[in-house]
């Protein structure tokens, strides 16, 4: 496949693979003489586009031409730039045709039930520092934890997930850390959490504990290290504790209405939204249809797409709520003298987008197509199944770890580029290309470059679907499980004392 154009409506293709100048390429049955070296994953014109035309993509535009570009022409950041602007005003024009929650018999998994009604489909034990500090010792006592209780098929391990917060902070910055950590203790996934303090910190746990709620004692426990002898012996000890009660649980059949998943992306490319995010969309489809919820963050990654979610909003009250969303994430950036519009990385332009819009038309399509029934705030919990919107950031680490604080049990992460990073929960990765799945099996889980070689997204989505069961059912393990790579990233936002 030399191009592939998305729409019918299209002034562009792009080329998977690339293209040389002066080799001719089909288009809708018209011969078309490549004027350009044309990057792999980039775009050419299919028509003259004069100067002030605005481009489409997707059938929808994604910037406006800043000079007249011939038919043949290579098409980017040379003669295209961003329309996006600041703060805007919408109007709700509801579309709401797509796939209904429940439409389809409910399925069940094999997960742990948990006494608050949740279900994981790992049963890990979290070891979390209330504060940086504690890191360290945090590390040491999960190793030597892991040491003494080593995984087994009904229980997945100690989880270290050092941060490099706690202390020095204020007002609402700390209050979201404390609602990050809260959430993460109560995300499905851990059977328990030791939360480990130093006990002088901003985060002492007489303020993180009204935070954290009423919790389980034998799940959940606190060790302050300035008020015992050996930190690394007392930690070990509650490990022990907290392991007794976790090694209880076994898988047992719970309903899909219980799984919760979080799609996002990094590292994307010019085919992330044409393989990989729309094959991610179908299956988050499937799980919806079958009273499976599925989470979607990355707001500034919705800009310039983000009338297309807000029309699938359930009712007024939640297109509200995107608005509310989107207008408040950009008045964020304004507030430290930042453009909204410029969320694009190197990679990313070397990957063949262009403008925000561009990658967003592509990063959107991981919500398949049913109707936005939530809008959380970032630290707010789950609490409505379908596609809910999440308020968090575009930074990797920064969105899933949210997602997992959310309540989400399982990650499910497209990437064009290639990024190895593991969150604290299963992450299994889809690449955009073959390329890539064939450099990097230790990172990828599933790789939707098939698309472009012929397969049916609908037979492939089905193929996802089902791979994605065995890893919540526990019988395949994603490749930051095997890999051993956890990690979590919170949103800072004030000043550092």
């Amino acid at each position: 496949m030399d191009v592939i154009r998305i729409s019918e409506r299209d002034l562009v293709v792009v080329a998977p693979i690339g293209l040389h100048k002066g080799q001719t390429v089909k288009v809708a049955g018209q011969e078309i003489l490549v004027l350009d070296d044309i990057p792999p994953c980039h775009k050419m014109a299919v028509e003259n586009i004069a100067a002030g035309t605005r481009v489409l993509k997707y059938g929808c535009p994604f910037g406006v031409a800043t000079k007249d570009i011939q038919q043949g022409q290579w098409v980017h950041t040379h003669n295209v730039r961003t329309e996006l602007e600041g703060i805007l005003s919408y109007q709700y024009e509801p579309r709401l045709e797509g796939a209904k929650i429940g439409e389809e018999e409910e399925k069940v998994f094999q997960g742990y039930l948990r006494k608050d009604n949740q279900a994981g489909i790992r049963n890990y034990i979290f070891v979390i520092p209330t504060v940086q500090c504690a890191n360290a010792s945090a590390q040491k006592i999960a190793a030597q934890a892991n040491a003494l209780f080593p995984v087994s098929d009904h229980f997945d391990g100690f989880i270290v997930l050092p941060h490099a917060y706690g202390c020095c902070q204020t007002g609402d910055d700390l209050l979201n850390m404390q609602k990050i950590l809260a959430g993460l203790a109560r995300n499905p996934n851990a059977g328990g959490t030791l939360f480990l303090s130093l006990g002088c910190e901003v985060n002492a746990p007489s303020v993180f504990k009204p935070i954290l709620g009423d919790v389980d004692p034998d799940a959940v426990k606190i060790l302050i290290m300035q008020e015992v002898g050996d930190e690394i012996e007392e930690g070990l000890k509650r490990c022990s504790e907290i392991y007794e009660y976790v090694n209880a649980f076994r898988r047992t059949p719970v309903p899909f209405s219980k799984l919760v998943v979080g799609v996002n992306c990094g590292g994307s490319d010019g085919l992330s939204g044409i393989t990989a995010n729309p094959l991610v969309g179908e299956m988050s489809s499937m799980i919806i249809r079958q009273s499976g919820s599925v989470i979607m963050t990355e707001v500034p990654e919705m800009f310039g797409a983000e009338q297309f979610l807000m029309n699938r909003a359930q009712d007024e009250k939640i297109y509200n709520a995107i608005v509310g969303m989107i207008n408040d994430y950009k008045a964020y950036f304004e507030s430290h003298g930042e453009s909204a519009i410029g969320n694009l990385t190197q990679g990313n332009q070397a990957g063949g987008l262009t403008t925000l819009e561009e990658k967003s038309l592509g990063c959107i399509q991981k919500g398949g197509t049913a109707v936005v029934t939530d809008v959380l705030l970032s630290g707010e919990r789950y609490r409505k199944p379908g596609l809910v919107l999440l308020s968090s950031a575009g930074n990797d680490f920064i969105g899933v770890t949210s997602q997992i604080a959310a309540g989400c049990n399982l990650i499910v992460f497209t990437t064009g580029r290639g990024t190895p990073g593991g969150f604290a929960a299963p992450t299994f990765r889809i690449s955009s290309n073959t390329a890539l799945y064939e450099q990097k099996k230790h990172w990828i889980d599933f790789n939707a470059g098939v698309l472009l070689e012929g397969s049916d997204i609908k037979e492939t989505a089905v193929s996802l679907y089902e791979k994605i069961l065995r890893t919540v059912n526990g019988e395949y393990h994603a490749r930051n499980e095997v890999n051993k790579y956890y990690e979590i990233g919170i949103f800072k936002q004030g000043i550092t004392i």
